[in-house]
């Protein structure tokens, strides 16, 4: 047996149809299907703020974590959880914000991370102090243009469009763009 035989014998193992799926992984991936309201292009998996879903005597219970306190794009995304569900004839649908631990950006997937430099927004780099990392002071870098790839950028104003936001200039091919910032 080669190594891509048992690359091909693991993921056929991994692969299962709907009717294969519990109850919480078909609960999930109805959940992960909800798009965050002010950045379209990600889910609220993409994002890290879908935390968990239970499932427990036909009610299901999604937790999900704001990107800070104060978001107000949670109530949308509170509602959206409903209609996805409802759509999938879930009538006992409940959806917990919990905000602790609080959410960093190194929730946010790899794909997320992609799909905000396709966006046009400039993804976070490094890790937050809150993820867990600790060390030396942490320097600002360049942050690269999602647009012509140059680090040859810089700040205009500490909060773009959103508070998770920085609006930046870049100097190359002069195009305003948001960064998501380190949190």
């Amino acid at each position: 047996m080669t190594v891509m035989d048992i690359y091909v014998s693991d993921f056929e193992a991994k692969r299962t149809t709907p009717a294969q799926q519990s109850a919480e992984e078909r609960a999930w991936d109805i959940a992960a299907t909800v798009v965050d309201p002010e950045i379209p292009v990600l889910t609220i998996a993409d994002l890290g703020i879908l935390r968990k879903v239970e499932v427990a005597d036909n009610k299901v219970t999604v937790t999900i974590t704001p990107t800070y306190s104060g978001c107000p794009a949670m109530d949308a995304i509170r509602d959206d959880l409903y209609t996805a569900f409802a759509k999938e004839g879930y009538g006992d649908v409940h959806v917990d914000l919990v905000l602790a631990p609080a959410w960093t950006t190194d929730w946010m997937t790899e794909a997320g991370k992609q799909k905000l430099q396709e966006y046009g927004i400039a993804p976070p780099s490094g890790h937050s102090k809150a993820g867990g990392h600790s060390g030396p002071i942490r320097l600002s870098l360049a942050v690269k243009c999602p647009q012509c790839n140059s680090l040859n950028t810089k700040e205009l104003t500490r909060f773009g469009s959103t508070s998770c936001k920085a609006l930046y200039v870049c100097q190359d091919c002069k195009e305003p763009f948001d960064y998501f910032k380190v949190l």
